[in-house]
């Protein structure tokens, strides 16, 4: 008897409304957010959607310093939760971000990133959150930053940050730009089993016995949802195994260094990237978001005149995947980072370059896109 083949759902989708569809395939079933140019339609998506859901629950709140609260919240309580902002807005997260970072407490922020410090240009792409998404919030903590260059990549990235935020018990940032953010492409809606979604473990242990931030085998915790037994404390001060306040240096130490150790421990997981025709590339482009787009181009074109050039595309942006760009700095001759900022990726590129290639950087700050001309001219 044979069988018909069930077709693949396709929408034509915007970045942010990928986002959505990202983030419900994750099992996201919380958001609170404050609405903000150039991501607003993933709130008023998902203020749509999660309505629809059985335990979906949408608050619009009265800032982005309340929306961050609430996720925090929810997280705690066991759901998937996540907001979306743009740079003021995510400048107001900061000091919370750090609060979840402290209190390992997993959650999914987007951030469209727009044009200019301030104000800015609140409908031009930019990419200047890049270094504040890895350092904006005070103190030494872990953090993964990660990135999206095209409307489907929207969708996937989206759901690896939640699957990292989930396994690591840590906040995830997803960064995007305007241009990104607002294209619309067709995608394959996802079905159920299309990706492996992680949800965060949980004790199996007598609550009497837990302790929520001990170390384990992962390095990760297991975290249950808040008032279902398991009794702990949450606290943004240092603290001990059971989440009390603690300034024993011995017990601040262990804590931070764990911390870190849980991210370091897993590099080759999170550190994610494209590889395009860099196997025997001696002129190398390093890219991540639009700019990415602009660089595949470019990088076509100049291999039909002959030059061997590459792209890399960052999908993590921090922990900086230097292995891979080590790698390659040490087989070309040139490295070509182009970017919507002054240069903050091109920061890191020179800080492992260590002299192997000479790197020259193409660098936009007036809201307008770096067009492949641009990055062929400096690879040609």
């Amino acid at each position: 008897m044979s069988q018909v083949r069930k077709k693949r759902r396709e929408a034509f989708l915007l970045g942010n409304e990928a986002v959505v569809e990202g983030a419900l395939a994750a099992g996201c079933t919380f958001y609170a957010g404050y609405p903000i140019t150039p991501s607003t339609e993933i709130m008023e998506t998902m203020a749509r959607r999660l309505p629809q859901l059985p335990d979906g629950v949408f608050l619009q709140m009265e800032d982005e310093i309340a929306s961050m609260g609430a996720v925090i919240g929810a997280s705690l309580a066991g759901r998937k939760a996540m907001t979306a902002t743009s740079g003021p807005g995510f400048s107001l997260m900061q000091e919370q971000i750090g609060y979840a970072a402290m209190t390992e407490t997993p959650l999914v922020l987007v951030d469209v990133m727009r044009g200019g410090a301030s104000t800015g240009l609140p409908t031009s792409p930019g990419q200047g959150d890049v270094q504040q998404a890895r350092w904006g919030s005070h103190g030494d903590h872990p953090i993964l930053v990660l990135s999206a260059a095209d409307v489907p990549e929207c969708l996937e990235m989206t759901v690896t940050a939640f699957n990292f935020a989930e396994k690591y018990r840590t906040p995830v940032v997803l960064l995007l730009d305007e241009i990104t953010a607002h294209t619309r492409e067709k995608v394959s809606l996802p079905e159920p089993g299309d990706f492996e979604v992680f949800s965060r473990p949980v004790p199996t242990m007598p609550p009497e016995w837990y302790k929520p931030y001990e170390e384990t085998l992962r390095g990760v915790p297991p975290m249950p949802p808040l008032g279902t037994g398991y009794r702990f404390h949450v606290t943004g001060l240092s603290h001990d195994l059971l989440g009390f306040p603690t300034s024993r240096p011995e017990e601040v130490a262990a804590l931070v260094e764990r911390q870190f150790r849980k991210i370091d421990r897993f590099f080759h997981d999170v550190q994610l990237v494209e590889h395009v025709m860099t196997e025997d590339a001696e002129a190398l482009v390093i890219a991540y978001g639009c700019v990415a787009r602009s660089a595949r181009l470019a990088v076509r074109q100049a291999r039909e005149a002959g030059v061997r050039a590459g792209l890399l595309v960052l999908k993590t942006l921090f922990p900086f995947p230097r292995s891979h760009v080590e790698k390659l700095l040490r087989s070309c001759r040139l490295a070509v980072v182009p970017e919507l900022n002054v240069g903050q990726i091109s920061r890191e590129v020179k800080r492992v370059n260590e002299g192997y290639a000479a790197v020259r950087t193409i660098n936009r700050v007036d809201g307008q896109i770096i067009a492949p001309a641009q990055i062929l001219k400096e690879i040609a």
